[in-house]
């Protein structure tokens, strides 16, 4: 439910700061004043596109704000959990800002977010129904989702079955399709395939394979220096008057003295210990010398196997582990065109299974679907009845599915048209063929009422649906929008006064000039204003004592009615 609205440098709304509760909100006020500009921003709130025209003259951006607050198990909480964004207390706020230049920013309880996943979570918070917004009533294609929200339990799980059997049943024939290619495509396609396999398991990769080669092809690259200075150090320390030869003379000198002066010791100890070091490092070098096995040959060989290597990664992968991957794959696909006539034959008994299983859930969906248009014709004219329609005839008529070439299509077998016979004697005509915009927007309220509770939104925004109505016709469009805002939150643009007295809240738009600015304000009405505002909407320019009685009337018996429900 919407609690608060701020809508800051927005049009001609300098500042406006309204609180809203659950039951009947009207907003009215003279043409210009600024109604609808508050339709807009909620408009904005829930994803509408934004245009640097909503920027108030001089000023360098527009700004609104609006907090929600839901049930724990609301759709919108969940999208929230989603993408990670805390709502405390089931508490959501939403930030929408317009630059002048017509960029604008979105933020879901401070966190950024896309003007897509703005749009995604303003279906599940408002609602709004506009004067030229009968267009989803005009639109065939939407019918038959209308029916099925109708339905519900009975409907949505067989219609899940059957869309879960469509999606096999295309996969299958898409893969029929593939098999029916050309047979010279086909042919070039196995032949392909051929030499790839085979060009794969000829060099028999192995995994790490590269890794060690490159290890062994730095070594061999560099033998021949290798040796040539592992055998120079080896010569330096082991050949006669080496340096190992030098060092013995040096310990033997020390040796000889050593008992003259007990302070050599250490230098002697040391140098004993170095010549071990160095005995130890000239017989690693002679043993690694004569392991060392350069060869020029096993060089060659070793870089032709990399190339190899790098012309399977150019064509197939960048590693050994996805030229495999891709071979497992060429190999199936090879079988599967080998053996394209058994492949096939399986296929096409999958495939008329998969067509008799969608058959039976088609025409029980079908079915289904029948018994929930009845009950919604006698819903929907009931609700026409109340709305002074009685004479009306509201049908859903059902024709064979042509979005393709097959029978079945994602949705079913079915194409359902709402259509409506004005009054007797008036065949079924569609909806787009009605002219009366009064007759839409009953028709539209009508709907509105019966799906109401059927799905989580609780706020609803009526902007001048009752345009074209009058006297009788009015009052019931009134009196049906207050029983609609006993379970929801509703806000209603009007200029009739018979729609205003039913209200629980009268919000009076009114539009003033200071300093050659204009600007647009919002007051709440107490009882006394709104009886003035309704002596406005019933005589005019001129409040007369009599304009203002017949306002206090009108609320009277508004309260009246109100208590009945």
């Amino acid at each position: 439910m919407l609690k608060e609205l701020s809508i800051h440098q927005f049009a001609i709304v300098e500042n406006i700061n309204l609180t809203f509760d659950q039951g009947f909100h009207v907003l009215t006020g003279e043409t210009g004043a600024g109604k609808s500009i508050l339709i807009d921003a909620l408009g904005l709130i829930i994803g509408g596109r934004a245009s640097s025209d909503f920027v108030r003259h001089g000023s360098q951006k527009a700004v609104i704000e609006a907090s929600f607050d839901f049930p724990s198990d609301h759709p919108a909480i969940t999208l929230l959990k989603e993408w990670d964004i805390e709502s405390e207390e089931e508490y959501l706020l939403i930030r929408r800002e317009i630059a002048a230049n017509g960029k604008s920013t979105c933020r879901a309880n401070g966190r950024m977010i896309t003007l897509t996943m703005l749009k995604q979570l303003g279906n599940y918070l408002i609602h709004i129904h506009g004067q030229h917004e009968h267009t989803g009533l005009l639109q065939v294609e939407e019918h038959l989702a209308w029916l099925d929200q109708f339905g519900g339990s009975a409907i949505i799980p067989i219609r899940d079955e059957y869309q879960a059997y469509y999606q096999q049943y295309q996969e299958i024939t898409k893969m029929i399709d593939q098999l029916n290619i050309d047979q010279q495509e086909m042919e070039r396609r196995v032949d392909m395939l051929q030499f790839q396999v085979s060009e794969i398991k000829d060099a028999r990769l192995v995994e790490g394979e590269e890794e060690a080669l490159h290890e062994e092809e730095k070594r061999l690259s560099g033998g021949e220096k290798l040796a040539s200075r592992v055998s120079s150090a080896y010569q330096i320390l082991s050949s006669e008057g080496g340096g190992i030869t030098q060092l013995r003379r040096a310990v033997f000198y020390l040796q000889e003295v050593g008992e003259l002066d007990s302070t050599i010791q250490e230098a002697l100890d040391s140098m004993e210990a170095a010549t071990f070091q160095l005995e130890e490092a000239a017989r690693d070098l002679d043993m690694y010398q004569d392991n060392l096995d350069f060869s020029p040959e096993r060089l060659y060989e070793v870089h032709e196997r990399i190339h190899v290597i790098r012309q399977l990664q150019r064509k197939y992968g960048e590693s050994t582990a996805e030229i495999l991957t891709y071979l497992g794959q060429a190999e199936a696909e090879l079988e599967r065109l080998l053996n394209v006539e058994e492949n096939k034959e399986h296929l096409y008994e999958k495939q008329a299974q998969l067509k008799e299983q969608l058959q039976e859930k088609a025409l029980k969906l079908t079915g289904l679907r029948k018994q929930a248009a009845s009950q919604l014709e006698i819903q929907v004219e009931k609700q026409l009845s109340d709305l002074m329609m009685g004479s009306s005839v509201f049908h859903v008529s059902f024709y064979p599915n042509h979005y393709q070439k097959e029978t079945f299509a994602y949705t079913g077998m079915d194409q359902v048209e709402f259509q409506l016979s004005p009054g007797p004697g008036e065949p079924l005509r569609s909806l787009a063929k009605i002219a009366s915009g009064g007759e839409l927007s009953r028709i539209m309220l009508a709907l509105k009422c019966i799906f109401s509770g059927r799905d989580q939104v609780r706020t609803l925004i009526f902007d001048e649906v009752d345009t074209g109505v009058s006297g009788r016709a009015a009052q019931a469009i009134a009196e049906k929008i207050a029983t609609l805002a006993l379970e929801n939150q509703v806000l209603c643009v009007t200029h009739l006064p018979q729609v205003a007295c039913m209200a629980d809240v009268h919000l009076y738009v009114s539009k003033q000039i200071e300093a050659q600015k204009t600007s647009s304000g919002v007051t709440k009405l107490d009882k006394a204003g709104r009886i003035m505002e309704l002596s406005r909407m019933l005589g005019g320019a001129e409040v007369t004592a009599r304009t203002k009685q017949h306002a206090a009337e009108m609320l009277f018996l508004a309260n009246k009615v109100k208590a009945r429900q």
